[in-house]
């Protein structure tokens, strides 16, 4: 549980921006302490909010009673050993059982041989192995008797013997393209997702730790990614008669979603399917057109809004928020970019650059998404947001000062930052030490945070775990701010994050949204809270205006440009430290947008920004005695991003 901080804040109404100051514990520092650390579901009030679009699949519960809501935090995205990359390329000791267990807050000995501990056990986990060859590399290796019938088994395995990696690897890439089948006999295939229900359902804990069974559908077309992590809120009682359908059965999302509505309509079960690292889809994860070359259509806009309430924005592989070319005005876009480093894709044009990303990208896709809902009926990129790690070593580590990399060669150690993860793939030093998932939720249960993350009442963050809360209505006011029932009133008047707002007759001209946010408590202090605004013009262009809404230290905003001056670093490259001696614990703000246009979609999310902290190199660099690599940055400025909340005219 997060701890009360001091508080010394900023909040600002449109641009008129007041220094809050709370010496002692008033009631305004109770409040916002219980703003952030609980919460309550009340009521919508009568034709004025519009929740959720009920969905038939996706199931929302009911909220008809006042619920307190906690923030748990989780990952939802950790292969084991019977992932076939991540076995082929060095863990071959972690089982998903040494991931929930590492998670929850045990010892674990690394493939490298180190001791690895969580110092905050996380609430949930999905350990997402990929359907493709799952466990069928470990089997090999232990001449399991239920893979040794398979076709190319007495092969690989000789291959494995001699160490000859590489002639597996090339066979494995072959199928994956054909799409004609994997030869993995079906009786083994049922026995391995057997054993991921049985080991999840081992580590469920309900009320204490959630342990989440799915897994990993995995399909690249020449290196352009279309990655989705199959989450299901059910136990073994449902999930077993499901056997994972691969990219290899088909490699079109919309297959995969057939195959989940199939296993819906069979067992009344509920599941998700959440994309992840769009960023390296060159376009193709936000495009306008579907896999088959046909135009978005009304039924593919309300499948996709259906089965893909979530977006994984922030991971190793880099971060999907946005990028400068096609964020030029926000000076904070350029943050763990990969565009020159997704391997395997064709060299991209310059002159079709901002297209391409403006497919890629969760800012732009948000705004597409309202414009394709004019003509569709439904917004087909209409998702929350969340982080995870995507690691291949079991490990769930997200933090930049214990950052355990993404695959064997990718842990601690001198020469990671000079080198490649299995030899041939990224520079190590690229990688991102991001990130986490966040969700406000009734109970840290299978249901409770499936239920939060249905209704994108979730959030991303890089690896520190910020408390951050967002709302927004048409009733706010700022006495709000210092209510002791600020949270029931807070849901009462307005919607969380993941909510729609729709203008009445009677609304105020603009809607007023509420953001609170409190530091990790053994993290960086905060920069800044902004709000991202994004909307559609009347001639169907895109837009987009950051807005700096508080902030630390007492800055003067410039009333032109609306921009504040960047705090003093304090991080010391050489031993690789900081000081907490700028920047706020607590930042708050209720914001009424000053450039609203009730003819316009438009929406909202929120980004908090800390002081600058070591990157994950650079701490390496100071614990191993190694040269900084010059290719990457000294310091970093981690950060949290909101699920956003939709204003529909």
């Amino acid at each position: 549980m997060l701890l009360n901080q001091s508080l010394s804040n900023e909040y600002s109404i449109g641009n008129l921006v007041k220094p809050l100051q709370f010496k002692t514990k008033t009631a305004a520092a109770v409040s916002l302490a219980a703003f952030l650390l609980s919460g309550c579901q009340a009521d919508q009030p009568e034709n004025a909010i519009s929740a959720n679009v009920e969905d038939p699949i996706i199931k929302i519960a009911d909220d008809d009673a006042v619920a307190d809501r906690q923030l748990f935090w989780g990952d939802l995205h950790v292969h084991s050993n019977i992932s076939f990359d991540a076995f082929s390329f060095g863990n071959r000791t972690l089982t998903s059982a040494d991931s929930f267990a590492f998670a929850s807050g045990h010892k674990i000995t690394s493939s490298i041989g180190m001791e690895a501990q969580l110092s905050r056990p996380l609430d949930f986990l999905l350990v997402s192995d990929h359907a493709e060859f799952m466990g069928v590399m470990r089997a090999l290796w232990t001449d399991d008797p239920e893979i040794m019938e398979a076709e190319f088994a007495q092969r690989w395995r000789k291959a494995m013997s001699e160490d000859n990696m590489g002639s597996v690897i090339d066979e494995f890439m072959a199928t994956m393209d054909a799409q004609k089948g994997d030869g993995v006999p079906l009786g083994f295939k049922k026995s391995v997702w057997a054993g991921v229900n049985e080991v999840a359902e081992q580590y469920n804990n309900p009320g204490t730790f959630t342990a989440f069974i799915g897994y990993e559908w995995t399909s690249s077309v020449a290196g352009k990614n279309r990655h989705r992590n199959i989450l299901f809120r059910d136990g073994p009682e449902k999930t077993g008669s499901f056997i994972p359908f691969s990219s290899i059965d088909d490699k079109d999302p919309e297959a995969l979603w057939s195959a989940l509505e199939s296993w819906v309509s069979e067992t009344s079960g509920q599941v998700m399917s959440i994309p992840h690292n769009s960023n390296l889809s060159d376009g193709l994860e936000f495009a306008e057109t579907r896999s088959n070359g046909l135009p978005l259509d009304a039924n593919y806009a309300k499948r996709r809004n259906r089965w893909e309430p979530i977006l994984e924005m922030t991971q190793v592989k880099g971060d999907s928020e946005t990028q400068p070319l096609i964020s030029p005005d926000d000076e904070f876009a350029d943050f763990e970019n990969w565009d020159e480093t997704d391997i395997g894709n064709n060299v991209k044009d310059p002159n079709t650059l901002f297209e391409t990303y403006s497919h890629e990208y969760a800012r732009p896709a948000l705004q597409l998404g309202m414009k394709l809902e004019q003509h569709l009926g439904t917004n087909p990129f209409k998702f929350g947001m969340i982080g995870s790690t995507d690691a291949h070593t079991g490990l769930a580590t997200a933090d930049g000062d214990n950052f355990y990399g993404k695959f064997l060669d990718s842990e601690p150690a001198a020469e990671r930052l000079s080198n490649q993860m299995g030899g041939f793939l990224w520079d190590n030093r690229n990688l991102a030490a991001s990130g986490y998932a966040a969700v406000w939720a009734d109970s840290n249960t299978r249901e409770g945070i499936y239920d939060a993350l249905a209704r994108k009442e979730a959030y991303a963050t890089t690896g520190p775990r910020i408390a951050v809360r967002f709302f927004g209505s048409w009733d706010y006011e700022e006495e709000l701010l210092v209510d002791p029932n600020m949270i029931e009133k807070a849901y009462a008047q307005g919607v969380a994050m993941g909510g729609d707002l729709t203008k009445q007759n009677n609304s105020p001209e603009s809607p007023s949204f509420i953001v609170s946010a409190m530091k990790d408590p053994e993290g960086a202090n905060l920069d800044r809270i902004q709000i991202v605004k994004g909307w559609i013009n009347k001639d169907g262009s895109r837009s987009e205006k950051v807005f700096n809404v508080a902030w630390s230290d007492n800055r003067t905003m410039d009333d032109n440009t609306g921009d504040i001056p960047n705090l003093a670093s304090t991080v010391n490259a050489a031993a690789a430290t900081y000081t907490n001696t700028v920047g706020s614990a607590d930042l708050s703000a209720l914001w009424t947008d000053p450039s609203f246009d009730a003819s316009n979609p438009a929406v909202y999310y929120v980004r908090v920004l800390e002081i600058e902290t070591p990157r994950w190199t650079t701490y390496d660099a100071a614990k191993f005695g190694v040269e900084l690599p010059k290719d990457v940055p000294m310091a970093i400025k981690e950060r949290a991003y909101t699920s956003p909340i939709w204003y529909t005219p």
